[in-house]
C-alpha cells in the first residue's frame, strides 16, 4: 500500500498529462505531494525526510517549469531526486560509516556487513543510472514518452531490481526446517 501511495503524484500527473499537458501535470504533481505531506504529517504526526524533500525539489523544479513555462525543469527532477538517493547513500556509508539500507531493512532481515554493504552500493548505483537513463529518455524522445517512462519505465526498472536483489538476499535468509512436512 505504501508504494502506491508513494506513486501517488506520479499517478496523477500521468493522467493530468494525458488530458491536459505537462504544465496542468506539473501543478498536479505539486499539489499531490504537498497533499502527501500534509496527510502524513496530520495521520501520522510526523513526515519521512525523503517525503519533505521530494517536495521541496518537485515545488522548486516544477514552480520553475509553471513560472518560465519551460518542461526541461520538470524533466530534470527525478535525475536531481535519484541522484541525491544515491548521494545519501554513498555518502553515509563512506564518509559516516552508516549503511542507510541496513537501517531501513534490519528489523526485517539479517544480513552479514558485506553483503549490506554491497546491497547499499547496489541501491546507489541504481538510482545514479536511473537519473542518466532518465535525462536520456527526457532530451532523446518526445514528452510523451519521458512520462510514460517516467511512470511504467522506472517502476518496471526498479521492480526487476527488487526482484533481482531478493534472489541475490534470499541465500542469507532462514532456511526453514521440512523434517515435518516429510512424514
Amino acid at each position: 500500500m505504501k508504494f502506491l501511495f508513494d506513486l501517488f503524484p506520479v499517478i496523477l500527473f500521468f493522467v493530468a498529462f494525458k488530458f491536459f499537458g505537462i504544465f496542468t501535470a506539473t501543478a498536479v504533481a505539486i499539489v499531490a505531494t504537498i497533499a502527501q505531506i500534509v496527510y502524513c504529517k496530520i495521520r501520522h504526526g510526523v513526515v519521512e525526510k525523503m517525503l519533505l524533500i521530494s517536495g521541496v525539489i518537485i515545488t522548486v523544479l516544477g514552480g520553475a517549469t509553471l513560472l518560465l513555462k519551460n518542461p526541461t525543469f520538470i524533466q530534470w527532477k527525478p535525475s536531481v531526486l535519484y541522484w541525491l538517493f544515491a548521494t545519501v547513500l554513498l555518502g553515509a556509508q563512506l564518509l559516516l560509516n552508516k549503511n542507510p539500507m541496513r537501517s531501513l531493512m534490519e528489523k526485517q532481515i539479517s544480513l552479514p556487513d558485506t553483503v549490506w554493504s554491497k546491497l547499499n552500493l547496489a541501491w546507489a548505483m541504481l538510482f545514479i543510472a536511473l537519473g542518466f537513463i532518465n535525462l536520456y529518455v527526457a532530451f532523446n524522445y518526445s514528452q510523451d514518452t519521458w512520462v510514460n517512462f517516467k511512470l511504467f519505465g522506472t517502476t518496471g526498472i526498479m521492480l526487476a531490481f527488487i526482484i533481482v536483489q531478493t534472489l541475490f538476499i534470499g541465500k542469507y535468509l532462514p532456511k526453514e526446517d521440512s523434517k515435518g512436512d516429510t512424514e
